[in-house]
Formats: structure tokens, sequence, C-alpha cells
């Protein structure tokens, strides 16, 4: 296979919109295309994520408008559905498709216009990612979800309940400030701990500030030959790893706080990058829920089992940190467009290793990974980059 490259991104403003999905991923993809030096036509496949169209806008078939919308109305395009990770899914068979000599260039993303459907139907709809025969007959929902892991690793680990809100409250306050850094983040605002213990409960001990919000918005990834790449750019970043895997209902998932399908997809990453979790410089992570980054940061191999809340505690993860995660804002406060979301990682990770994001920067960024998480636990991707 080919060394492949990300050669351009772009990403809109997340938060509400009035445009469509269609137009929101054009304005994404024409920064992406500009940035790579490169014109509409170029492009010779379109990978889309998004996961709600139909319900957000009685509108599918998005790959293709999206196509024409941008000016190549003629090329092979394939939407791309995997729950949250459906930007990420796209973008890892983008990749494959030009490391296999297939194409040598392919735009790649998402797009999503969840806050057009409103809370309640929203929330309706975002239950389908969980199991409809055993799972949503019983009212469980994603908030409930992540609710449970809270419960089970805070007496899986002897950790007082009261300790693990606070320490979850911490990276609710460190996204909120990484977020105020990125001009394109659906939430720009401190927060503080206080904050978050003030906010409404949703699902105890999940607060408001513990959950991500319902955001529109989209995000491309232009995606070229390592032999392209080297022509349209003088600042690669190249594809080291990518993983993808699936796992059964919840209801067949033994402990949700070991999440084996992102630890399969993981390691898969790692093997074919060669590296370990001791090599990775700066993590853009599923976030969802404050729990959700501190069950990640574990799963991914950054701290023990048990140890990724001391870890947050003790600043490792902020920016300037052994291991920044999320320096985005993350989905808590850059949002969460459930099929830009994995572009939107992309993105940023592309912009760190080329030293491009200001106050928000990680010094010295080298390596970087993805980690998107879709549905309850069943599908994850998993993507490593390096300069």
């Amino acid at each position: 296979m080919r060394e492949v490259a990300v050669v351009g991104v772009g990403m809109t403003q997340f938060g509400p919109s009035e445009k469509t999905n269609v137009e929101l991923f054009s304005e994404a993809a024409m920064d992406a295309i500009a940035e790579s030096n490169l014109e509409p036509k170029d492009v010779q496949a379109l990978f889309l994520g998004n996961v709600f169209c139909g319900f957000e806008e009685g509108q599918v078939t998005l790959s293709a408008f999206a196509a024409a919308d941008i000016g190549v109305p003629y090329i092979p395009t394939t939407r791309f559905e995997g729950a949250c990770a459906s930007g990420s899914v796209a973008i890892r068979d983008a990749y494959m498709w030009v490391a296999s000599g297939a194409y040598d260039i392919v735009l790649a993303g998402g797009t999503e216009k969840a806050l057009a459907m409103g809370t309640a139907y929203a929330t309706r709809t975002f239950a389908m990612g969980s199991d409809s025969r055993y799972e949503a007959p019983t009212g469980i929902t994603f908030p409930g979800i992540f609710a449970m892991m809270a419960h089970l690793y805070a007496k899986k680990y002897g950790i007082p309940l009261e300790q693990l809100k606070e320490q979850m409250a911490m990276v609710a306050v460190k996204n909120h400030h990484n977020g105020t850094f990125h001009p394109k983040a659906h939430f720009r605002k401190e927060i503080t701990i206080q904050d978050v213990y003030k906010s409404i409960m949703v699902a105890d001990p999940l607060q408001l500030y513990d959950c991500c919000p319902f955001s529109d918005g989209a995000a491309a990834i232009i995606i070229a030959s390592a032999e392209k790449a080297k022509k349209l750019t003088d600042k690669p970043v190249y594809f080291a790893g990518a993983g993808q895997c699936s796992a059964p209902p919840l209801p067949n998932q033994k402990d949700i706080t070991l999440v084996k399908a992102r630890q399969a997809s993981a390691k898969q990453a790692y093997d074919m990058a060669g590296l370990s979790p001791n090599d990775i410089d700066i993590c853009e992570l599923h976030d969802c829920f404050t729990i959700a980054e501190i069950v990640a940061t574990e799963n991914l191999g950054f701290f023990d089992h048990g140890e990724g809340c001391k870890g947050v505690e003790r600043g490792e993860t902020q920016i300037g940190g052994r291991i920044p995660i999320n320096p985005s804002g993350g989905l808590k406060a850059r949002g969460h467009p459930i099929g830009a979301t994995g572009a939107a990682q992309v993105y940023e990770i592309a912009k760190q290793l080329r030293g491009e994001c200001g106050e928000r920067q990680v010094e010295g960024a080298k390596t970087g990974m993805t980690d998107t998480l879709g549905a309850d636990l069943c599908m994850v991707c998993n993507m490593i980059f390096r300069i």
C-alpha cells in the first residue's frame, strides 16, 4: 500500500446554523480544496459521513448532491453511517482507497444538522443508535449509559463518587478552556467546577456540563497519495495507522469501562503505525460525556485502568501536560455534529502537527491520534498521524 497524506482541511463554525447539510459540507470542502492548492475537478471521489440527514431535512442521497454542489457531479460518492464515528469511518475508507492506488485524491469528511431536529426529536433519533430490541424499550438513553459507566467505574476502582464527580468536572473545565482558543468552537467560554455542580442533573451523576451538546456543522479533509502530496503542500501530514472495530449490543458487553471495540481498534492503529501509546504527542478523543474522556484515556493506553481520573487531577491531559487531550475543546466545547465529529478531530490533529493552532498549540507535537466512538460503544475508529 502507498503512503498517504492529508494535504488540506476545512471546517465550518460549529453550533446553530441556517445552512443545509449540503451547504455546510460545501463550505468546509471548498476551504479544504483551496488549502490543498487544488480545484474541485481534481477530486476523484467523495466519501461523506452523515447519520440523520433523512430525519433532519427529509434528504438522503446526500453525498451525490454534495459533490454536485462543489462542482464535481459525475464522480463516485458514498455516504457512510457509523453513528458518531461516521466521519472517521469515511476518512479511514478514503485513506485505504488512496493507499490501494485506486485514487490519487479523495475528499472525505462529514456533516450534520442535529439542532434542526429540536431536543425531543433529536433525543428520539439518537436513541436509534442503541439496540432497538433490548435497550430502547427499557428507556435507556446515551446519558443513561454513561451515567452507569461512571457508577461502575467508581465502584470498580474504589473511588468515592463525589471524588469522581469532581474529576469529571475538571474534564469539562479543561475542555471549555481549550475551546476558548478555537475560533470555530460551539462554546467559547470558561466554566468552573462550581458551574458544573450547579448545572441541572441529566442522569445521575452526569450533570448538564458533563454532557456534550447537539451541534450543526461540517468538516472536510483532502487525502492524497504521498507523491501527489509533496507537490501540493510543504506540510503534508501522513497517515501512520488506522483501525476500526465493532461490538455487540450493550447487554452483551460485560464491562462498559473496558470498551473492547476501542481497544481492538486502537491496537490495529498502533500496530500499523509501529507505535505505542507512549509515542503519541496529542489526542483528540470522544468526550461525549466527561466520564467518557477518562475511560477513553485508559482504553487507549495513556493511563492504567483506574488511573485516568488521577491524570486529569494532576493536569497531565492539559495543553502542556504529558498527553494533551482534546486541545480543540473536544465534543464538549468544540461541539458534536455527529457525522462531522471525526473529521473535526482530523482537522485539529492536522493543524496541530503543522503548528497552526495559535494559543491552543501543543508545542513540538509530531504524532497525533483520533478516537471516535459510535452509539452504545459498538463502533469505534482510530487513526494515527505523523509529520
